[in-house]
């Protein structure tokens, strides 16, 4: 039964890197419910790295470089006029000079992070706008929450704030038009090749592992679930929406086994007289 009736529908899938990255994830699930996928990728390079991997047409293009976005739209217009959805998974943040306070963020590291991880979603939509059909659902990728200040994830909490909001004038912009819709998935802290670059990454997932509900890491399948049914007509309910999966986190950073392991010594009675 195709209950999500995504069978024969043609997704464009933006920002596939390698085989533990979210948009890897949703392509796959994709295929497993029989979409046609239409992968998108950062270069050459990364192509030829991916095609023994993936069965199906790889594009290439850089987000920003303007000219390779409308080589994309021509190439996707010609091969494929009509799409029924989009997904734009893409982040880059500039972290090689190692962790800084956010105030001293230089102002090209901030803007490029915004026009590769937010703008690029604003771009894309409005390139590909003739070719997507009436209903079609665009989906992203952001984050749980950008109201904490991570200070490792430097300046792109605040990048993300601006990506959930281009899906909310994005999703009023567009429906002046069409009935197509935007949502992003809001992810927790994933193990991803992307999330490995960031100063601090592997405690801060530890941390949050800890806090989410079942005392488990959130798994990159169940964010591409997600976003499986956001494109899928069984969401035609949903627009302009930011959906968290944090299997729980944000609701139990107070959870007595956290907060004991800061505040209590090894072997000290715990608030129902165990020991910790």
């Amino acid at each position: 039964m195709d209950w999500l009736e995504l069978s024969g529908k043609k997704i464009v899938v933006v920002g596939v890197a390698n085989k533990h990255s979210v948009g890897y994830h949703i392509s796959k699930r994709l295929q497993k419910v029989g979409a046609k996928v239409l992968w998108v990728c950062h270069t050459e390079a990364r192509r030829d790295e991916l095609e023994e991997r993936l069965d199906g047409p790889i594009y290439v293009c850089d987000v920003e470089r303007e000219d390779e976005l409308e080589k994309l739209r021509d190439e996707l217009g010609r091969d494929h006029p009509q799409l029924h959805g989009l997904v734009h998974s893409i982040a880059f943040a500039d972290y090689s000079g190692g962790p800084r306070p956010f105030h001293q963020t230089k102002k090209a590291d901030f803007l490029r992070a915004i026009d590769v991880s937010a703008f690029s979603l604003v771009n894309l939509a409005d390139k590909l706008r003739e070719y997507l059909v009436e209903d079609a659902s665009v989906v992203t990728i952001s984050i749980s929450t950008t109201r904490m200040a991570a200070e490792n994830y430097g300046p792109m909490g605040p990048v993300k704030a601006a990506l959930d909001s281009a899906v909310v004038f994005l999703a009023k912009s567009f429906s002046g038009f069409s009935r197509i819709r935007f949502n992003a998935v809001g992810a927790g802290p994933l193990k991803t090749s992307a999330s490995a670059g960031i100063p601090g990454y592997l405690e801060s997932y530890l941390f949050a592992e800890r806090c989410t509900l079942r005392k488990a890491g959130l798994k990159t399948e169940e964010v591409a679930d997600t976003a499986l049914f956001l494109l899928s007509p069984r969401s035609a309910g949903i627009n302009a929406t930011g959906i968290t999966v944090d299997a729980g986190m944000a609701v139990n950073y107070f959870n007595d086994e956290v907060v004991g392991s800061v505040t209590r010594l090894p072997g000290s009675p715990g608030p129902s007289g165990g020991t910790r």
